[in-house]
C-alpha cells in the first residue's frame, strides 16, 4: 500500500503500470540480489544510505534503458522513474529480507514483491483506462481517479479478508510497527530503548 502511493499518478493506462510494475521489479530484484550478496560487510550504522546508493545505481540503468530501448514509455512515466529510488517498497524488502536471508530466496522475494505490484499497478490502470477513455468519465483520467480505484480495490480485499476469516482460513495479516507487533519489526530492540530512555525521563 505505501509503496502504491508515488506511482498512482502515472497508471491512466494499462500499459504504464505494467510498465512501471516491471521497471520497479527489475530493481527490486537486483537490489535484493546485491543487498543480500553484501549483507555481512555492510556497516549497520549505514545500512539505508547504502541500501539508497545500490536503488539509486539500479534505477538510473533502467531509466537509461529505457529512454534508450522504450522512449515513448519512459516519456510517459515521466519524473516517476526516478522516484523508485525512494519506492517503500524496494527499501523495505532490502531492511526486512533481503539484509537477513542468502540469495536465491532473496532473488525469489523481489520477483514475488516485484510481480504483485506489476499486477496491481496494471489492475488500476486498466481500470482507469476502461472508465476514463473508453466511457468518458474524465475524474478517472486524472491524478485522483486512482485513489478512487483504489479504494474499491482495497474495499474488495477487506471483503474477502473477512469471508476468509469467517471461513477459517484467514489471510496473512500486516506485521510490524504499523500494527504494533514489535516481534516482527527489525528495529524492535532501538525503540525498547527509546521507549525506556523517555520512561527514565518522564520520572525524572
Amino acid at each position: 500500500m505505501l509503496g502504491m502511493c508515488p506511482t498512482l499518478a502515472v497508471t491512466s493506462s494499462a500499459i504504464n503500470g505494467i510498465g512501471m510494475g516491471l521497471s520497479t521489479t527489475v530493481v527490486l530484484v537486483m537490489s535484493n540480489l546485491l543487498i543480500s550478496m553484501f549483507r555481512k560487510v555492510i556497516p549497520n550504522g549505514v545500512r539505508m544510505p547504502a541500501y539508497i546508493v545500490v536503488v539509486a545505481s539500479l534505477v538510473t540503468i533502467v531509466q537509461f534503458v529505457m529512454q534508450a530501448y522504450t522512449p515513448a514509455l519512459s516519456a510517459s512515466l515521466g519524473v516517476y522513474i526516478p522516484l523508485i529510488v525512494v519506492n517503500c517498497i524496494i527499501l523495505g524488502r532490502a531492511e526486512s529480507y533481503a539484509s537477513k536471508n542468502p540469495i536465491m530466496p532473496s532473488i525469489f522475494d523481489g520477483i514475488g514483491m516485484g510481480l504483485g505490484f506489476t499486477v496491481g499497478l496494471t489492475l488500476i490502470g486498466l481500470i482507469r483506462q476502461i472508465l476514463g477513455a473508453n466511457l468518458g468519465i474524465t475524474v478517472f483520467i486524472m491524478a485522483p481517479g486512482a485513489f478512487l480505484v483504489l479504494a474499491f480495490l482495497v474495499a474488495g480485499m477487506n471483503i474477502v479478508r473477512d469471508k476468509m476469516e469467517k471461513k477459517g482460513k484467514p489471510l496473512a495479516a500486516p506485521s510490524g510497527c504499523l500494527t504494533g507487533d514489535c516481534a516482527s519489526c527489525t528495529q524492535s530492540a532501538m525503540c525498547t530503548g527509546k521507549l525506556a530512555s523517555s520512561a527514565k525521563n518522564s520520572e525524572e
